[in-house]
């Protein structure tokens, strides 16, 4: 591991404005539950590490707290797992966000593990992380996921580099069009989590839209329509301590027996959290029934594009897409 310096500055505009400054040797560090695995491994090596939790004032406190105002839910950056997990008050509306907070990882990872954090973290793509292979990702010439093993690798979404995304919040977020606050030395910003990720088409080497000196600060969750509420699920090869296989997050409003405002959001199937509009389109305005939930998961998963080892993600994501709706509306299986 490179030897670094951890650096603790007041303010957030301090902070931001010195890494802007070197941003290829300095690193913004919260729960450093990734960076840590990042140093060990080698495939990151900053001088300084400037320390998020280190920031005071208003600024400091916003990014450690949960708020509420006008029915929408603010949740800081520096908000960790466990603490979204165990926080009651968003109800069965944000149900999603809790549960999938609660599912990542162990006890001990998500007591340290940042909302920002859980975002931004790299892939976990075995290729990737090895020090000793110079893949796409990493300035190379070839994702070598096309023909070894890519069990683990996407079916949407994919190429040139055919990682799926990590954080399991992003998809419960997703789900439920939550906006992410942004803060650099020039100002601050908002924007739909949705435009956070970028496809490797953009830039294979990137996961994010981030410029260098950007904080994630905040994320807001709007307010819950009446008849809101959602749920989300995941299937692993352990219980614990483990990456999910696939993941599937809803959201919608129940009217009259109809579902209404759908979103669908499926996780470790794409390069990015993706959203499928295609099964919204068929859950918009239908009422519940499991030969709908059946259509909708055919239709999420129609232009899947399975490698070699991962075409059991098909029935997979979308038994988890039938179990997360199913629970959602309530109708028994």
């Amino acid at each position: 591991m490179n030897r670094f310096t951890l650096v603790r500055l007041p303010t957030l505009q301090a902070a931001s404005e010195r890494v802007a400054k070197a941003p290829k040797t300095r690193r913004f560090r919260a729960g450093g539950i990734d960076l840590l695995d990042l140093l060990k491994e080698g495939l990151d090596a900053p001088d300084e590490l400037v320390e998020l939790r280190a920031i005071g004032g208003s600024a400091g406190e916003a990014m450690r707290g949960i708020t509420t105002k006008d029915g929408a839910w603010s949740i800081g950056a520096l908000v960790t797992l466990a603490q979204l997990a165990e926080f009651e008050d968003l109800g069965t509306a944000f149900a999603a966000v809790r549960d999938a907070a609660g599912s990542a990882a162990t006890p001990g990872i998500r007591n340290a593990a940042t909302l920002a954090g859980n975002l931004l973290q790299r892939p976990r793509c075995w290729y990737y992380r090895h020090v000793d292979l110079e893949c796409l990702k990493k300035g190379g010439s070839q994702c070598f996921a096309l023909t070894g093993d890519n069990r683990y690798h996407a079916i949407l979404g994919g190429g040139p580099s055919f990682i799926v995304h990590p954080s399991t919040l992003a998809v419960a977020l997703l789900a439920h069009d939550a906006t992410v606050a942004i803060t650099n030395a020039k100002g601050e910003r908002t924007l739909p989590i949705a435009e956070l990720f970028a496809l490797p088409t953009v830039d294979p080497e990137r996961e994010h839209t981030l410029a260098s000196g950007d904080v994630i600060t905040a994320l807001t969750l709007p307010k819950a329509g009446a008849g809101q509420r959602s749920a989300y699920a995941t299937a692993k090869e352990k219980a614990s301590h483990d990456w999910p296989l696939g993941e599937a997050a809803v959201r919608c409003r129940i009217v009259d027996g109809k579902m209404l405002d759908v979103r669908v959001a499926l996780g470790h199937v794409a390069p990015i959290p993706w959203r499928s509009q295609e099964a919204e389109g068929v859950l918009e305005g239908a009422t519940p029934s499991a030969e709908l939930f059946v259509k909708a998961a055919g239709a999420a998963l129609a232009k899947a594009k399975p490698l070699d080892h991962n075409g059991y993600k098909i029935p997979l994501v979308a038994g988890l897409l039938r179990d997360a709706l199913h629970r959602v509306t309530g109708l028994a299986e």
